[in-house]
């Protein structure tokens, strides 16, 4: 690999996550052009090909994946010496992923003591479902995740640092519930598929034997609990959300059962990942 730079590396792994040169372009914030070159130079560097190029975008080759690898890696290290270097003071981006509900309820206050302490870090937070979430972080698009319970892959860490507790929303103009099998058959607003309480709801739904009119698939709490208040139908919804927005009396409330009403939060990360930033914000976290 001699003559490679971090880079050339970073396009490279661009390129090989998003798919197509042009999707990457966007993410750098680079021309499509300019990427295709670093591509093309690289490979006749390497005097290997690494991406087969399809009608619907790129994949890499045996040699491309093996690159990647080493990609990752020293775009990992890179970013711990340089660290390292800076008297251990947490600086630079900080990529955070993290569920919707918990950048809304959870994280504000910790990250704005966290920007006070550490003003040379420049956070960037996007939000996905919990399915969106563990891709991102296996993909090296964040550095961590916060993500609902259950997770288990054998190159993510976690930590439990919230609890949420999951409550049944039914519009104002719906007679109150005296049976929750009274649902069956109306309809549900939920998160896309991939969101982790929709598959707390789903498995509650399945469990009660409870058959729902039809699920519509929205993107935000804010317009989840809109279509709720209009009458299109129930939601799940985190108490946590309900808390921050102002819904008193707009909604008939009902708590779910013990299992859909302790479920954790957890920090996630890659094993191989270490960091001062994460260090800090470690302290910050519930214990």
């Amino acid at each position: 690999m001699h003559g490679l730079d971090l880079r050339a590396l970073e396009i490279f792994r661009a390129v090989a996550v998003e798919g197509s040169v042009s999707k990457a372009a966007i993410k750098l914030n680079r021309v499509q052009s300019n990427i295709s070159t670093r591509i093309k130079q690289l490979e006749q560097r390497l005097q290997k090909t690494l991406f087969l190029r399809q009608n619907r975008g790129l994949t890499l080759t045996p040699d491309g994946r093996l690159l990647l690898s080493y990609a990752e890696r020293l775009l990992q290290l890179s970013m711990e010496a340089s660290e390292a270097l800076n008297n251990a003071k947490p600086s630079g981006v900080f990529r955070i992923g993290t569920m919707e509900s918990t950048a809304a309820a959870r994280l504000p206050e910790i990250l704005s003591r966290y920007h006070k302490l550490y003003p040379d870090v420049q956070i960037e937070l996007e939000t996905d479902t919990a399915g969106g979430l563990t891709t991102r972080l296996l993909n090296y698009d964040v550095e961590i995740a916060f993500i609902a319970e259950p997770l288990s892959f054998e190159r993510i860490e976690t930590r439990p640092v919230f609890e949420e507790r999951l409550i049944l929303v039914a519009p104002k103009s719906f007679p109150p519930l005296t049976h929750i099998d009274e649902i069956s058959g109306k309809s549900v607003v939920a998160f896309e598929t991939g969101c982790a309480y929709r598959r707390y709801l789903e498995d509650w739904l399945l469990e009660m034997g409870i058959v729902p009119g039809a699920i519509m698939a929205v993107g935000s709490y804010i317009a989840i609990l809109a279509c709720v208040s209009a009458g299109t139908g129930y939601a799940v919804v985190p108490q946590s959300i309900l808390d921050i927005i102002a819904t008193k009396g707009q909604f008939h409330c009902y708590p779910l059962p013990k299992k859909q009403s302790q479920i954790k939060t957890l920090l996630a990360w890659r094993s191989n990942y270490s960091s001062v930033k994460l260090d800090a914000l470690r302290e910050l976290l519930p214990a």
